[in-house]
């Protein structure tokens, strides 16, 4: 494990990347599902992984201000963040945004599935056809994405049907886009590990 530390370390603080043309950074630039769980770190992740490209930055937010501790949350998330994003408030209709922001030289940030998820279960939405279609929108993209979205499968079993409902749902759908994205990283404690394709390199990609 100690020879794999400073890999590790670097994808949350990289060194300051070789400059290269917006169009390299996109084509070579693997999207990439960031999964972890709350407070484990992956939207600080994902959010260095994109400003490292050099790409435009696009931030699919999915999250509703529907009580005050949201609104709060949001509004911590977006200066956290700081300067230099376009950010794109889409809570049902993920696919259409998708398609629509992607574009050559741009980077796409969707945080996250797991509130989309939600707010498509209480709109009573076909899950399975909704999945489809931003796997779909996924596979056709013109521009590198990153996906952040929460594992909730590793504790204990919930008490209740719409809460392990909603657990099952979840898993099945970071399983479908894990399988249409060419890289998976999964984050504990700020410790990111490559699931599928690499950690990102020294240059960002």
């Amino acid at each position: 494990m100690a020879a794999n530390q400073p890999r590790l370390i670097h994808a949350l603080h990289p060194a300051a990347p070789a400059a290269q043309s917006p169009r390299l950074m996109a084509a070579s630039f693997p999207s990439t599902l960031v999964l972890g769980g709350a407070r484990s770190g992956k939207s600080r992740l994902a959010e260095t992984m994109a400003r490292e490209t050099g790409l435009a930055r696009v931030y699919i937010a999915t999250a509703q201000a529907l009580d005050e501790d949201m609104a709060e949350r949001i509004a911590r998330h977006r200066a956290d963040r700081g300067a230099g994003w376009t950010t794109v408030e889409v809570p049902l209709d993920l696919a259409a945004a998708v398609s629509t922001h992607a574009a050559s030289g741009r980077i796409l940030l969707i945080d996250c599935l797991t509130l989309w998820l939600s707010n498509i279960m209480l709109a009573e939405r076909d899950i399975d056809r909704e999945t489809a279609v931003l796997i779909e929108a996924l596979r056709a993209l013109g521009a590198p994405a990153i996906v952040v979205s929460n594992e909730v499968g590793l504790g204990i079993v919930p008490d209740n049907a719409l809460a392990r409902r909603f657990r099952d749902v979840q898993g099945r759908l970071n399983q479908a886009v894990a399988a249409a994205l060419p890289r998976v990283i999964f984050i504990a404690a700020g410790l990111p590990l490559a699931l599928k394709g690499a950690l990102p390199s020294a240059d960002g990609r």
